[in-house]
Order: C-alpha cells, then structure tokens, then sequence
C-alpha cells in the first residue's frame, strides 16, 4: 500500500480507499499444451449441449435449430483433477455446399488436430445416412473416437441405442447431454482415452496475452483471425453473423504467440437481441472482459456508426487496452480518405487515446503492424508512474491553472497516488470535490505527460471530510 505523507490519515477522506490490485491484472496459470477433444457430428444432434455438460457452464450457444454453431471453437476442462480442450464444432455434412461446406471444413480440421474424437449422434432417430458418412470421414483420421447416443432421456431410450452398434465404432455411450445422465461415465471413459497429461497446478508463467476481436457484424473479424494464424481458423461469409461462439485460438505473430478470440457481431445491446443473437451479445461480453487488449474492427469503406460506437464504449467501461483497426483499407480511395479522417475528428474525439491502425485482412496490408500496436496499448495499459513523480507533477499542473473557485474557495489536491494498473487508476486526496471538467482536464494533461496511449485512464476524487457544520462532503470522480 501507498502511504500517505505525514499529518494526512486515510480516515480523513470520504469512503476511505482500497488499494489492492484490479482482479483484471492477475496472471493466469499456464502448464503448457493439454489434450483434444473434439465434439463432432452431424446438425441439432446435441453437441454444443454436451460441451456445455462437459465444461460445466452454458458457454457454448444452444438454440433448438440446426446449424447454430459454425466454427470449431475450444473451451477449457477439467475432470478428476485432469485438464483437456473440447472443441466444439458445427453439423458435419458431405458433399456441403457454400457456408455448410465451410463449417463441415471446420468440423473435420477439428478431428484432426484432435487427439480423442467424440461422435455424437440422436438416439432419437438412429443412425442415419449421414452419420454413417460421418463414420467413414473418422476412419480416415484414425483418431480414437468414442460414440455417444445423445437425448437418452428415460431406460426406453437407451434401448433404442442398440441399434448404433451397427455403425461400427463399439459400444455406444447413452447419455442425456441436457439433463446430464451417463455423463459422468462418458467423461471417464474420455480421460482413459486421452494422452498423458500433466495435473492441474497453481502459479507458473504467465500465458499468452489476451486479445478479442469486436466490432459490428461483416467488418472482417474472422477474415483477420484467419489471416494472423495463415489458416482457416473462422468460418467466413459475406452474409454478417456468420460467426455466432467466441473463436478462440494460439496464433503466433512476431515472434510471440498470443491468444485470439473471435467473436460475434454486435448489432444491439443486450437486452434489445433475442434468441442467438441475445446469448451470442453475452459471449461477446464476456470475451470483452476475460481479453486484455480489445481490437476493435470498423469498416474503412464505410461512415463510423452507432453501433461501431457502442462497441467502443463497451470496450472502455470493461476497462480494457484499446486498439482501432480500420479494415477493408485495399477498398479505401482519396475521397473516402478525406472524409475519414473528418469522421474520425468528430466521432472518435473522446477516445484520441485509442490506438489506431490501417489494415486488409483481404490482402494481408499492415497486419505486420497489429502486433507492436497491440504491445503499444498493453504496455500503457500496465504502466506505473512512481508517486514522487505523480504528486512532483501534479503539483506544478495545479498551481499553473487551480482548480475554478466554488463557494467562495478554490479545492486543492493533498495528495495524488496509483491505484492501481490494467487499467491504470488514479485517486486525487482532495480539500474538497471537484468539478467533472477539470477532473477530464487533468486526465488529458496525465496523458500528453505520461502518454498512456491506447488504454483508459481512470482519475476519481477522494475529499477530506468536513468537520464544520456543513457535515461530510461526498466522493465525486
């Protein structure tokens, strides 16, 4: 903890103050690679709800139509004490055509990247065609795979699954992925079948840093995660909202790899999206918030809107380091260029502190520049001034120009100290509150001082408590 200079006690400030660190700058445990588990099959037979059962949370999206999920999308679990990867993955279908050829590409890269395969099919119906094509595509991998006969929700169900014996893959696993009977045996029987694997530990090096790509559907989200890794790790689609789960993924870029996660396209807030669309708006939350740095994708070719604005703002309230990425730049001429910059004059003036960068996932233009910009924003993001330097400063800032006279007496600041980083928090000590402006005032003079580009600042006032017959001030900030 900071300490305050003599004769000021923290008990004299309104509210007092935490000083412990923001939760968002713990570092994470990282062991190394950890076993695959691939969940394939063919549409609606129940595989994001068996990821869900598997990881023990609704984080895969589920809705009761096919074709929801679209990209092979990881998530991280944990059984009797063992870590693994499951990655779920949209309807396989042979001889697919456009988007569906796409997500059954996805689904069979899955497979083999995987080191267990688990092939879920609806007892329900029986092994049909499809399934039986699906066989096929496994054999060829030779991955372990282990079948499962999903919605066995009663004793009459499981009776039925006899008949997937014929499918050739052994015995098959009934389980209600919904309801979650039989699946804890399921989650045995996997980690028998998985490759050794080390156990969970705490502490250790810190994993790859955290970065989500957000921003209005059809922006080039997918395009540019494809084009980081030089693989197709997102399906693409001109239609917008192809991407529905977060799609997180290890992608190497000078010479470091990081951790990129995908998301869907915001169209509306929360609370105004429904069905998909509603939970996919929740993934992308939280993505928001587990990412360390946000690239915000914005169309180049197109006027900065509403809802490119929203996502910005989202960004800054999860307190996260920001980068602008102007996409589609191979598309952008003259004029365009002219009134962009007018544009941004206007629209983007609150965050000037943003990072910003002209990039062609299309091309692959500039994307040489997102890793050292990405850096830029986390370093500003982690930065600490010392407090002799801080309080040094702010010292003369505040004599130069004083804070605006109110009720007959100017307020002054005591004592300036760091909260705290990622992001970088500031707490004045102050004789009195302080007016919203000036606390933007000195905000914008910490930044042309001390930089901080690319990420939020946040700059709140702690008064002293009155004494007089005025009683206790209030904390403004």
């Amino acid at each position: 903890m900071t300490e305050l200079p003599a004769g000021l006690d923290i008990n004299d400030f309104e509210g007092g103050f935490d000083f412990s660190p923001s939760s968002s700058s713990d570092e994470d445990s990282f062991t190394g690679p950890v076993p695959v588990v691939a969940v394939v099959g063919r549409p609606n037979v129940g595989k994001s709800t068996l990821v869900n059962r598997i990881i023990g949370r609704r984080q895969a999206v589920v809705e009761d139509v096919p074709g929801v999920t679209r990209d092979r999308v990881p998530y991280d679990a944990q059984w009797n004490g063992r870590r693994f990867t499951v990655v779920d993955t949209g309807g396989w279908e042979p001889d697919a055509r456009d988007r569906a050829a796409a997500i059954a590409n996805q689904a069979e890269i899955a497979v083999q990247t995987a080191d267990v395969v688990v092939f879920v099919v609806d007892v329900t119906v029986g092994a049909t065609d499809v399934d039986e094509a699906a066989v096929k595509m496994l054999r060829r991998s030779h991955k372990p795979v282990i079948l499962v006969a999903n919605k066995a929700d009663n004793q009459n169900l499981e009776l039925e699954a006899v008949s997937l014996w014929s499918l050739g893959l052994g015995e098959p696993h009934t389980i209600s992925a919904l309801h979650g009977r039989g699946s804890g045996d399921l989650l045995d029987d996997i980690l028998k079948a998985l490759p050794p694997t080390p156990p969970v530990t705490e502490g250790g090096p810190r994993g790859p840093r955290r970065i989500a790509l957000v921003g209005r559907p059809n922006v080039g989200k997918s395009s540019l995660l494809n084009r980081v890794a030089r693989e197709e790790r997102a399906v693409v689609d001109s239609v917008a909202g192809t991407t529905v789960d977060p799609v997180d993924s290890l992608v190497e870029m000078d010479g470091e790899v990081w951790q990129f996660v995908d998301t869907a396209g915001l169209r509306k807030r929360v609370h105004q999206a429904s069905g998909t669309e509603y939970y996919a708006s929740l993934r992308t939350a939280g993505a928001v918030e587990a990412a360390e740095v946000a690239v915000v994708l914005l169309d180049a070719g197109e006027v900065i809107s509403e809802q490119d604005q929203r996502v910005i703002t989202q960004v800054i309230e999860a307190g996260r380091a920001l980068v602008i990425a102007f996409n589609k730049w191979d598309l952008v001429d003259a004029d365009r260029r002219l009134f962009l910059d007018k544009e941004i004059d206007r629209d983007l003036k609150r965050v000037t502190w943003a990072v910003r960068v002209n990039i062609s996932a299309k091309t692959g233009r500039a994307v040489d520049k997102l890793a050292p910009t990405i850096r830029r924003a986390l370093a500003s993001w982690e930065q600490r001034i010392p407090t002799g330097a801080l309080n040094q400063w702010l010292t003369a800032l505040t004599q130069a120009t004083p804070h605006p006279v109110r009720g007959g007496r100017a307020p002054r600041v005591l004592f300036a100290t760091q909260a705290g980083v990622a992001p970088p928090r500031f707490v004045l000590f102050t004789t009195g509150p302080f007016d919203t402006g000036y606390l933007r005032f000195i905000e914008r003079k910490l930044r042309e001082e001390f930089g901080f580009e690319g990420t939020p600042v946040e700059v709140s006032v702690k008064p002293r408590k009155k004494t007089g017959p005025g009683g206790r001030g209030k904390a403004h900030g």
